[in-house]
């Protein structure tokens, strides 16, 4: 089970990382874990939970070296 996984992590995440928040953002949508706040957030009539803001501010504070 983990070699598929790391398969999906791997094929659909292709762009390298800028810091933490990228990292975070490509292990929440190969898990599912995205899409389920997706629509938890819209159920609840929130028209945007942060996420983009969050991984912003973490890749700010969390950058990879160069």
């Amino acid at each position: 089970m983990t070699a598929l996984w790391q398969n999906v992590f791997v094929k659909n995440n292709k762009m390298k990382s800028k810091g933490l928040g990228d990292s975070i953002e490509k292990f929440t949508t190969a898990t599912g874990i995205k899409n389920v706040v997706t629509k938890v957030t819209q159920a609840a009539g929130v028209k945007d939970c942060g996420c983009g803001q969050r991984r912003d501010t973490l890749n700010r504070i969390f950058p990879y070296s160069k």
